[in-house]
């Protein structure tokens, strides 16, 4: 599990050119109140609507125990890889593709894309903007592992830091599911 969630970063969207996960209506991340008003490219190229997460308890970032565990709660991990932190994730979607299948992942995959910068999914960019989803030292993703707890209604609960044990957010979920 170590290696899938080392090489399935997290990000939230956007493959190669970068605009190519982004949605019209996620564009204007700045007016976005919830989750709820953006998409995604899924990892076959699928626009998704996260609108069809609504009622789940969500982690934006791949967390392949706590889906197993969790899911018939009604947790959804939504993985977004990312080659932005030591070019860890160069692989083509297809290529990402296998390697979650060659470990049987059972949560949903996005495109790759970036969660930094000036090519970074809205998404990403409103989820370090909400008032629970800010980093200690700056909203900027600093490597793998951050994560963003969202509630059933759509709204960032915790951001949790790259070092921050898994166990911490297993005892945060029964307060949400």
């Amino acid at each position: 599990m170590w290696l899938i969630d080392r090489l399935l970063l997290f990000g939230i969207l956007a493959g190669c050119g970068h605009r190519g996960a982004m949605s019209a209506q996620g564009e204007d991340w700045q007016n976005a109140k919830t989750i709820y008003d953006f998409t995604a490219k899924d990892i076959d190229g699928n626009v998704v609507s996260l609108e069809k997460y609504r009622g789940s308890v969500c982690i934006i970032t791949n967390f392949a125990q706590l889906h197993a565990k969790y899911a018939e709660k009604g947790l959804r991990i939504l993985a977004f890889p990312s080659n932005q932190f030591g070019k860890q994730e160069p692989g083509t979607e297809e290529q990402i593709k296998e390697f979650a299948k060659s470990y049987n992942a059972k949560y949903d995959l996005f495109s790759k894309i970036d969660v930094n910068g000036p090519n970074a999914h809205p998404l990403w960019k409103w989820l370090k903007e909400q008032p629970n989803g800010r980093g200690t030292l700056g909203n900027y993703i600093k490597w793998n592992f951050t994560k963003f707890l969202i509630d059933r209604e759509g709204n960032v609960v915790k951001r949790y830091s790259p070092m921050q044990d898994p166990s911490e957010v297993e005892e945060d979920l029964p307060k949400y599911l």
